[in-house]
């Protein structure tokens, strides 16, 4: 489920945007004014925030400053101001991106579904899982807080799983993946090896994974607990 806190005091417009938000999977918070909105924000958690300028109680970009204080969570500014120094001002201060008013309900809804789904790829990039905390793009990897240092293999095949959580991969489609057009030169035995290896470093029992487990006879999937397969 995502959550999208909308911030604006004008409540038709707040209402019209709530109404073109709302669909499956998609929550909607709202807040007239920036104590509500900081309440809100505060003590749910929020996916992306609507956040219009020039509010009752304040200005919208001095809230944006103290969200980038705790969280990198996307905004999009609402704003009559269309002077290009507003405009640069708001991206500086951490903004995601800015409409002014008036606009066109439905291509705020457009902007708002692009900035979720660059916002989700991010995400991806890096990973929190229990107590782990994977960032591929720093290729920095840690558990419990310690670093963990894993091989460029180890990496591709991490990525590979965890990405695919919930999902049985087979050994051909893992060698595909991990060792990419040199997989036919790769010895058969090179996954296993690799897997063993990676249980190593992020399992609290190798012999008993509770991450990567095997699934007899097809392959391996990341998960917590679904399967009792046992390495072969």
């Amino acid at each position: 489920m995502i959550t999208i806190l909308i911030v604006e005091d004008d409540i038709s417009l707040n209402k019209g945007i709530a109404l073109t938000l709302a669909q499956d999977g998609i929550i909607i918070e709202q807040a007239y004014d920036l104590t509500s909105a900081e309440t809100l924000f505060f003590s749910r958690s929020i996916d992306l925030i609507v956040l219009d300028v020039n509010l009752p109680d304040g200005s919208g970009l001095d809230f944006c400053q103290k969200i980038r204080a705790a969280s990198r969570i996307p905004i999009i500014f609402l704003t009559a101001n269309d002077m290009e120094s507003d405009i640069v001002l708001g991206f500086e201060l951490g903004g995601d991106d800015y409409i002014t008013k008036p606009f066109s309900l439905m291509v705020l809804r457009s902007r708002v579904m692009a900035v979720l789904r660059r916002s989700d790829l991010g995400r991806e990039d890096k990973l929190i899982l229990g107590d782990m905390t994977f960032d591929f793009g720093k290729m920095d990897f840690r558990r419990q807080g310690q670093q963990i240092a894993l091989s460029k293999t180890e990496q591709k095949l991490l990525k590979v799983l965890v990405s695919n959580r919930g999902q049985i991969l087979t050994r051909d489609q893992l060698m595909d993946q991990v060792w990419i057009h040199g997989a036919e030169f790769v010895d058969e035995n090179a996954l296993t090896v690799t897997v063993k290896r990676l249980r190593a470093k992020i399992e609290d029992d190798p012999s008993a994974p509770k991450y990567i487990k095997t699934v007899y006879g097809l392959g391996y999937v990341w998960t917590e607990g679904m399967l009792d397969e046992k390495e072969h």
